[in-house]
């Protein structure tokens, strides 16, 4: 059995979605494991990690998501174990999960000191379960290049053993291999692919939206795989918005009031990926109605606009568990960018 800790510097570098296009490109049993989970999902009375969700499904594993994490909150966990009981604990899951496997995929927290003071960061993961870390880097080239020397500082400061190391969402491959690649030969820092950046990842479906509000599904469920490109907060007339260039390109999101009939109604004839229907006001049965018969999905959530809005405006999209599109799209970059073999030889 060879255990791969996942992990990053920075927030966002793509570990699950390296992890998935891994998975994808394997011939051979893999399994997962989030001992501290740190993306929390909740549905129909269960609570488990979106990241282990998601990749449960990637690996076609029969594994619940619930058993792959061992708890979501610092203070539980602090209440709950020390360092002994964490390690035997993640040692547990692994043993549980491990079952018929080849290679675990184990990810640490959003970044590599997350979960320090719980025992659950991604050097004690190293320790527990005598794994190789492999680190995903991403940012500007600059701050990859200064990841890198930092990570080359603190490997010489411990005695975990690196697998390697991913290069995620580059725009210029080319570029970045000319300038940069020397560096890490002179860090002596095995690079294992780097991948290229991937504008259609970064767009959310209505599916990641539903997740991300916790938002009851009116109408539309057909819909949920639609993918976001622009988004318009209907907070003016509908003739005023009807005027509005953006409010007429493919792929909108609108985000407005339950109460209001009248942008809801023009967001369906123009045929709008999605709506966001905030305050919890339920619209007339007629819209909802119409919404199902287009397949455009309705969702009903607690904020109001402007919170709404300005949480759509910050998100960062992750992949969901039911966007087959896009793990076919990491198959592809994953096998076509990084050698797999490498990372587990």
């Amino acid at each position: 059995m060879k255990n791969i800790i996942v992990t990053s510097l920075r927030k966002d570098a793509g570990k699950t979605s390296v992890i998935v296009g891994l998975a994808r490109n394997s011939s051979q049993q893999m399994g997962y494991l989030k001992p501290f989970g740190d993306r929390l999902l909740y549905r129909k009375k269960r609570l488990w990690d979106f990241d282990a969700a998601v990749c449960t499904v990637a690996m076609g594993a029969e594994e619940s998501p619930e058993a792959m994490s061992i708890g979501f909150d610092h203070s539980k966990l602090r209440f709950m174990y020390d360092a002994d009981t964490t390690a035997e604990k993640v040692r547990e899951i692994a043993a549980l999960n491990s079952k018929g496997k080849t290679v675990m995929l184990v990810e640490s927290g959003t970044e590599l000191n997350r979960g320090l003071s719980v025992h659950l960061d991604a050097l004690s993961l190293c320790k527990y379960l005598d794994g190789e870390l492999l680190v995903v880097l991403s940012g500007t080239n600059d701050q990859i290049c200064d990841d890198a020397y930092a990570l080359k500082r603190l490997l010489d400061q411990s005695d975990v053993k690196l697998a390697g190391v991913v290069i995620n969402k580059v725009r210029d491959i080319d570029d970045f291999k000319t300038v940069y690649g020397e560096h890490f030969e002179a860090l002596a820092l095995p690079l294992l692919g780097v991948v290229p950046y991937l504008e259609d990842l970064t767009r959310p479906t209505m599916q990641f939206l539903a997740d991300l509000f916790f938002a009851k599904v009116l109408a539309g469920d057909k819909g949920l795989s639609n993918t976001i490109k622009n988004v318009v907060v209907g907070a003016m007339s509908a003739d005023a918005v009807l005027r509005v260039q953006r409010f007429n390109k493919e792929a909108k999101l609108v985000i407005t009031s339950g109460d209001r009939s009248d942008m809801i109604l023009a967001a369906l004839e123009t045929k709008a990926a999605g709506i966001i229907l905030t305050n919890n006001i339920l619209p007339p049965p007629n819209i909802i109605a119409k919404a199902s018969a287009m397949g455009i999905p309705l969702l009903l959530v607690a904020q109001d606009t402007f919170h709404a809005a300005q949480k759509v405006d910050n998100l960062v999209s992750l992949l969901s568990k039911d966007d087959q599109e896009k793990m076919g799209q990491l198959q592809q970059l994953v096998g076509e960018h990084i050698n797999y073999l490498d990372v587990i030889k």
